[in-house]
This record gives structure tokens, C-alpha cells and sequence, in this order.
């Protein structure tokens, strides 16, 4: 039998799969491999994935309904037990399970962290990326925008915002969103001004790529690393945030269950019923420790020049 050399092989696609398949597993045992070999990237994924969790579903979990008041509970240390059932770390000034609320409110600083810098993150790229490539009036007018926004101090700037938009979730999500991309913009362009230079966009110059297929298919992939590296950085940022916006009556407003909010329940009675900020507190900090230690060890599998140095 004679094989026509002008018909392609009809393997061709299988092993192209194939090819694929085995590269796509290469990539993940060199992942798992950097991160066994990381405590603090693996301590830090851990906490990450166990919040995920708790904010998909948490509501299935809570022993208690966070929501429920019970005024003969009012107070109660953790470890408390009634015919409810077991309060793990007590009870608020309502008689509310704190463990619930804890649990319920890891929803809220998932979502706020996550899409605030899911908006900062895209406008910040996009607007470095423009600004680094074409420089001149463009990234003039970009940057100047970007130094008149960090001139004004944060708290004001929502308080501005707040005044116009009505307090709530969403409205918290599109400040932290707005006034959070000036940091990727800055990074991206810097990036940016220094791949432009590089051999190989002068080639895809020199036989005649467009300008937008060399920005967005030559230069972003090569800078967005970066980007990648500084988002993981800012979840926690931002949820910083919102339970400091919060705790100042600036952010989520009740019903809605932040931590943020617990705090300033709180504070009050932070002498004779200590447990109502010590846990959220704790929580806080144990995710934004989280949230770091990956970005860390992002930070040092991403970025060439931290890995020359290991």
C-alpha cells in the first residue's frame, strides 16, 4: 500500500493530543514538585483552599443560624452549652453564634477580595499595557491620572464615593475595584517599556506584525506574570480593607455578615466579652497570612530573576 505524500497523516491530530496531554503533566509535576518543596507556599495554599471552601460552603457547615437571635444566650464564653446546642466560641451581645458568623463572613471577604481584584487587576494590565507600549501623550495622560488618584487619601475618596452610590456590597467591591489598579498599572508599564526593547518585538516589527497583535500577543504574555504575582498579593489587601471600611461603618452594612462588621460590634464590649473581636480578628489574620505566604511562593515560581537568585 502507498502513502500519498500530499495527504497529512490522520495521526497527526492524536499525537498532537497527545504532545499536549504529556506537557500539561509535566507542568503540574513541576508545580506540585516547587510546592512540596515550599512549607510556606504550602501552608499558605492550604489556608487558601480551606477559605475557599468555607465561603462556597459555609452556609451547610454553621451550627448555628448566624442570623438568630437568642437574648437568653446574650454573652456567653466560648464553650457554652444549652439546650440550642454547643456555642465554640460564644455568643454576642444579640446571642448570636460567633463560630456561624465567622464561617458565613468568610463568604463576603472571599467575594470582596477576589472580584475587587479581579476589576483592579484587568483595568490596571490594560491600562500599563497601553501606557508602556505607545508612551508619549497616552502614557503621559495615564500617569498623571494615576498620581491624581493616589494624591487623594483613600478614606476620603470613599467616603466621596459612598456619598454618591449607596453603601452596600457592591458599591465596596467597585471602590476597592476603581482605586486599586493604579499599583498594576505602574508594574505592567514598567514591564512593559523594557519588552518593547527586546530582539524579538523588533522582529515580529520587522515582518510586519500590527501593532495590537505585537501588544497583546508578544509583549502581554511575557509581562503578565507580573500582574499575576501582585493579585495574589492584593486579595489580601483588599480584604484588609473591606473589614477596615467596615468596622468604620463605611463598607457592608448589616444584615450582611462581615468580619469587619463583628470588630465593630465588638469594640464596645471588647472589656467584658472578649471573644466577640478576638476571633474575628484571628481569622483576619490568618487569612491575610495565608494569602501572603502564596503570593510569596508565586512570587518566587514566577518571577525569572528571584529564581536565578535560589
Amino acid at each position: 500500500m502507498t502513502v500519498d505524500a500530499k495527504q497529512p497523516l490522520k495521526t497527526t491530530p492524536v499525537i498532537t493530543q497527545i504532545g499536549s496531554v504529556h506537557r500539561r503533566r509535566n507542568r503540574f509535576i513541576l508545580f506540585w514538585d516547587a510546592l512540596r518543596h515550599s512549607p510556606v507556599g504550602l501552608i499558605g495554599l492550604l489556608i487558601v483552599l480551606s477559605l475557599l471552601l468555607l465561603a462556597v460552603f459555609g452556609g451547610f457547615i454553621t451550627p448555628h443560624d448566624p442570623a438568630q437571635n437568642n437574648l437568653r444566650a446574650r454573652f456567653m464564653q466560648p464553650g457554652f452549652t444549652n439546650e440550642v446546642g454547643v456555642f465554640v466560641l460564644g455568643t454576642d451581645q444579640l446571642g448570636r453564634d460567633i463560630f456561624s458568623r465567622i464561617i458565613v463572613g468568610s463568604t463576603v471577604s472571599v467575594l470582596v477580595g477576589v472580584v475587587s481584584v479581579i476589576i483592579a487587576g484587568t483595568l490596571g494590565v490594560l491600562l500599563g499595557l497601553v501606557s508602556g507600549f505607545f508612551g508619549g501623550w497616552v502614557d503621559n495622560i495615564l500617569m498623571r491620572l494615576a498620581d491624581g488618584l493616589l494624591s487623594i487619601p483613600f478614606i476620603i475618596l470613599v467616603v466621596a464615593i459612598s456619598g454618591v452610590l449607596s453603601a452596600g456590597l457592591g458599591t465596596l467591591i467597585l471602590i476597592l475595584g476603581l482605586t486599586g489598579w493604579v499599583t498594576y498599572a505602574r508594574v505592567i508599564r514598567s514591564e512593559v517599556l523594557k519588552a518593547r526593547e527586546m530582539e524579538y518585538i523588533v522582529a515580529a516589527y520587522a515582518i510586519g506584525h500590527r501593532r495590537l497583535s505585537i501588544m497583546f500577543q508578544h509583549i502581554l504574555p511575557n509581562v503578565i506574570s507580573s500582574g499575576i504575582i501582585l493579585a495574589a498579593s492584593q486579595v489580601g489587601v483588599a480584604i484588609l480593607a473591606e473589614s477596615s471600611l467596615s468596622f468604620l461603618g463605611l463598607g457592608v452594612k448589616p444584615p450582611t455578615v462581615t468580619w469587619g462588621l463583628m470588630l465593630a460590634d465588638g469594640r464596645q464590649y471588647i472589656n467584658s466579652a472578649w471573644w466577640m473581636t478576638t476571633f474575628p480578628g484571628i481569622a483576619i489574620t490568618i487569612t491575610v497570612l495565608g494569602i501572603t505566604f502564596l503570593g510569596d511562593w508565586l512570587r518566587d515560581l514566577l518571577d525569572p530573576k528571584v529564581r536565578g537568585r535560589n
